[in-house]
């Protein structure tokens, strides 16, 4: 599988890294840490502190992503 890019290189996934999980620009911080941290409560202040090398377009990015999987249609199948 080949390396893909969203939101102007923010969001990357990269089956070499992060076990193919989306992460942050290269920086191994998955999309779905930073989803967990805002779902927890935290701020978008407080995650920037916490990782000072992000900026908040990547938070952003993160919540775009997200909700472009949303966007997408699920089947639930019946299991026994």
């Amino acid at each position: 599988m080949e390396r893909l890019s969203f939101f102007e290189g923010r969001i990357i996934i990269d089956p070499d890294v992060c076990n193919g999980h989306p992460i942050i620009r290269g920086k191994r911080i998955t999309v779905q840490s930073i989803i967990e941290y805002l779902g927890a409560g935290d701020s978008q202040e407080q995650i920037l502190a916490e990782y000072p090398f992000l900026e908040a377009e990547d938070i952003r990015a993160c919540l775009q992503f997200a909700s472009l999987l949303m966007s997408k249609r699920y089947d639930v199948l019946r299991v026994a």
